[in-house]
């Protein structure tokens, strides 16, 4: 007679496999991805030497030493240091940064680790497993995971005394805290899809996704150290239109507009709070990225119809985008 233990069937060995399939996926991606995760510290000058201005964590992209990170973390800094997983550090210097998608690229030297692989956000969807790494509360590589809980959002938030808003961000439920601004959020197959913010304050998880829009503005970082943005003004969420509205329109998606900013080139034109964004120059725009594709430095100053739901009806608002400062 066999004295070996019964194996467990049903949803109870379901469950157990279930759970191990998800525990080893996230120690595989963070294993991959923590490598390429830098604690940093950014320091700025006064009498008697230099002081710490701002910490967090930045992501290696470049074999030649190029890290991504937030610009909140940098801003009004040009030095720091940079200390990875494997005990190598480096000092760092300010390559440029972007307040409107709170982006910003620091350079140390080459490292003795491989840059990380970027993916591309636009192939999330709600309830997808997400992993962070970064260093929060100066914990170095800690990790943790979640789910997207929300894509396409748009955040204002304030820097100093100016108002401005993150676009097209990345929620998830990955706790973040103080020191995770700059980490990598990343998929199941180890791929950077964001980097995470912690800029709207702790227990709402964002990140800033990585998609065609976010490499042009690396690409312009990396090249001019700045990005001139044109700016309208709204703070939106995705929608879908209900059935007549599909009908009349011709589109299933839009942008519910949320928020209009005072002063702002949106205000001056007329969109209100609960238009909803149809087309932009004559291009549909269903998410904040559609939206942010059109509004480059070749947007400034230039009137840009703007077709909104209002009411039942579709009106055509023109509006004039203005340059976003680089303190907005």
């Amino acid at each position: 007679m066999s004295t070996a233990p019964a194996k467990a069937s049903g949803p109870e060995r379901g469950g157990g496999d279930a759970l191990d399939s998800y525990s080893e996926t996230v120690i595989r991606v963070a294993s991959t991805v923590t490598p390429h995760v830098a604690a940093i510290e950014m320091t700025g000058n006064r009498r008697g030497g230099r002081f710490r201005v701002g910490a967090g964590s930045a992501v290696l992209f470049t074999e030649d030493g190029y890290l991504l990170t937030n610009a909140h973390v940098v801003a009004g800094t040009q030095k720091g240091r940079a200390v990875f997983a494997d005990g190598s550090s480096t000092d760092l210097e300010m390559v440029g940064a972007d307040p409107l998608s709170d982006l910003a690229v620091v350079r140390g030297r080459a490292p003795r680790v491989a840059p990380a692989e970027f993916g591309d956000a636009e192939s999330l969807r709600v309830g997808q497993l997400v992993i962070a790494v970064g260093n929060p509360l100066g914990l170095a590589g800690s990790v943790t995971a979640g789910v997207v809980s929300g894509l396409g959002r748009a955040i204002p938030v304030w820097a100093g005394r100016n108002r401005r808003v993150i676009e097209d961000v990345i929620q998830t439920d990955a706790a973040l805290n103080a020191g995770s601004s700059g980490g990598a959020l990343a998929d199941a197959h180890s791929r950077i899809v964001g980097i995470n913010t912690a800029v709207a304050g702790a227990g709402l998880g964002l990140a800033v996704p990585i998609n065609k829009t976010t490499r042009r503005i690396i690409s312009a970082l990396l090249a001019d150290g700045r990005v001139r943005r044109a700016y309208l003004g709204v703070v939106s969420t995705p929608i879908r239109l209900g059935p007549n509205a599909v009908v009349r329109t011709g589109q299933r998606e839009g942008l519910q507009v949320v928020e209009v900013l005072p002063g702002s080139p949106a205000e001056k034109a007329g969109v209100r709070v609960g238009d909803v964004l149809l087309r932009a120059s004559t291009r549909p725009v269903s998410n904040a990225e559609s939206l942010q594709k059109l509004l480059f430095a070749e947007a400034i100053g230039t009137p840009m119809t703007l077709v909104v739901l209002r009411d039942g009806h579709e009106l055509e608002i023109t509006a004039v985008p203005a340059e976003m400062a680089e303190t907005a």
